[in-house]
């Protein structure tokens, strides 16, 4: 199956595999996240080296997934790639990882996506974790979860657009800006 037909600005949007060269538009992406809302638990930056080391670990089944779209008008250099098909303008990136360590988890994947603010609610995210959904699918898993901060209203809406369902709640089980956070666990059976 694949991903929903995109509208609108999201016409012109490729998904790919990510390679080192996507590396700074991604790390970019996430430390905006980091620094400014409660999208991750990290509390630390990445470095570039930190992101490129993030991509190598990921292969197979666990590879990273950017969308890209022509370079043409971009305006922050940050977002920028060189593809085999040109200048390319990083909006997002995916990706699935093990959910848990213990061997009788592994047909169970957990998502995590991540888009541009300036981008948001103009489907990149829909396209990215529909893609995310189908390499899981026929990677073999299945079951994919997503656990997302408590007031994430929209990463919620946008999995339950694409078929997750809340399983349950985790009360402060974080802490971020001075405050308790709990998060959200959502799921969809493949």
């Amino acid at each position: 199956m694949s991903p929903p037909a995109a509208t609108g600005s999201a016409a012109a949007i490729r998904v790919r595999p990510a390679t080192s060269a996507d590396a700074e538009g991604m790390r970019t992406i996430y430390n905006h996240e980091v620094e400014n809302t409660t999208a991750t638990m990290d509390l630390v930056t990445r470095s570039l080296d930190d992101q490129v080391a993030w991509l190598a670990a990921r292969t197979g089944a666990f590879s990273s997934l950017v969308a890209v779209r022509p370079a043409t008008g971009a305006t922050d250099p940050r977002y920028l790639t060189t593809s085999e098909v040109g200048d390319e303008e990083v909006l997002g990136f995916a990706s699935v990882s093990p959910y848990k360590e213990r061997a009788a988890y592994r047909p169970t994947v957990e998502d995590s996506v991540y888009v541009r603010r300036d981008l948001a609610r103009q489907g990149v995210g829909r396209v990215l974790l529909s893609e995310v959904i189908e390499r899981a699918r026929t990677s073999g898993f299945h079951s994919i979860m997503a656990r997302i901060e408590a007031s994430g209203e929209a990463s919620r809406a946008l999995h339950a657009a694409c078929g997750f369902r809340e399983v349950g709640v985790e009360r402060e089980v974080g802490r971020k800006f001075n405050r308790w956070l709990d998060v959200a666990v959502m799921q969809k059976m493949l």
